[in-house]
């Protein structure tokens, strides 16, 4: 069986089938070109040089490849020493390459969907279906992060499927709160991640995202479509409420606190599904009984992985 990328270490060989995750030139002391490329699957990756080849056209991003080569140790990082690397024409399939959320695409959208279409205020559904109809490709395959939470490929439908069960189950605790109203703030909460990242690959923040913020871009998009279908005013500003408060508080990048109960709520699941999604990913390899590196994200704690 062929060793995964996030399993090699220095001596070991690769001999596999990757994904090129980026591709970008550059020029050797003697002048010659060279490509650094990064090739991935689904448990990580590594650093490779191609070089006498500036082709970036041929060994593109999302390009399939097979390579084989042996790891090596330089200036302290493991990079692979090429022996040979030839494309793969007509693979498109990216999922099995790249690290991905652990429900499959189809099985995200079939239960996003059948929450959106369990939305019993017509109005509230029709607006929360245009919005995701516009944007349904991207929102079922971007990552929900660049690197803290949900971080992989299909991360951010992952993360609202979690979000979906987690309201669900709230709001069956506490009946005083709408459900059609959290379950659309959910939907809807991250979706301008699409347009705040750059892809769902190698994501990096737009223009847009730097200066706008996925809240406020959001926001918009709701006004827009709403003017569009004539939806009710109310609709539209407890959406937009719920979207811009999300993160609790100004200083948390909010544009207010919530001032509703399932914005507060909404503010409480979103942070409980991306602190857990943090966890399981500090916790990966830590062996019983010992420690993890310090998550600076969770307050720079280290986290302790029992012995049960």
């Amino acid at each position: 069986m062929a060793t995964k990328i996030g399993q090699l270490k220095v001596g070991d060989t690769l001999d596999q089938y990757v994904m090129i995750k980026q591709s970008y030139r550059g020029l050797a002391g003697n002048g010659k070109p060279y490509l650094t490329l990064i090739l991935c699957d689904e448990s990580g990756e590594i650093e490779t040089k191609l070089w006498d080849s500036a082709d970036t056209d041929k060994y593109a991003m999302k390009k399939i490849v097979h390579a084989s080569g042996e790891v090596m140790d330089y200036r302290g990082r493991t990079q692979l020493k090429l022996k040979q690397i030839s494309i793969i024409e007509g693979e498109t399939d990216i999922a099995p390459y790249v690290r991905s959320a652990p429900v499959a695409k189809p099985e995200l959208e079939a239960t996003i969907r059948s929450y959106i279409d369990a939305i019993r205020h017509d109005g509230m559904r029709q607006l929360v279906q245009s919005i995701v109809d516009r944007n349904e490709e991207a929102y079922l395959t971007y990552p929900a992060a660049v690197r803290h939470h949900h971080a992989v490929y299909s991360g951010l439908a992952f993360h609202v499927m979690s979000m979906l069960k987690l309201a669900d189950a709230m709001c069956d605790l506490y009946p005083q709160l709408n459900r059609d109203l959290l379950v659309s703030g959910v939907v809807l909460h991250d979706l301008a991640k699409v347009i705040e990242l750059s892809d769902a690959i190698t994501p990096e923040y737009t223009l847009e995202g730097k200066l706008l913020g996925h809240l406020s871009l959001m926001a918009s998009e709701i006004e827009v479509v709403a003017r569009e279908l004539g939806t009710d005013r109310e609709v539209v500003t407890l959406l937009q409420h719920l979207v811009l408060s999300h993160h609790g508080k100004p200083e948390w990048g909010s544009a207010n606190a919530p001032q509703l109960p399932e914005a507060e709520m909404l503010f409480f699941i979103d942070n409980i599904d991306a602190r857990m999604n943090m966890f399981d990913k500090a916790f990966e390899g830590v062996e019983p009984g010992t420690f993890t590196e310090r998550v600076m994200a969770l307050d720079n704690r280290a986290f302790y992985k029992p012995n049960l």
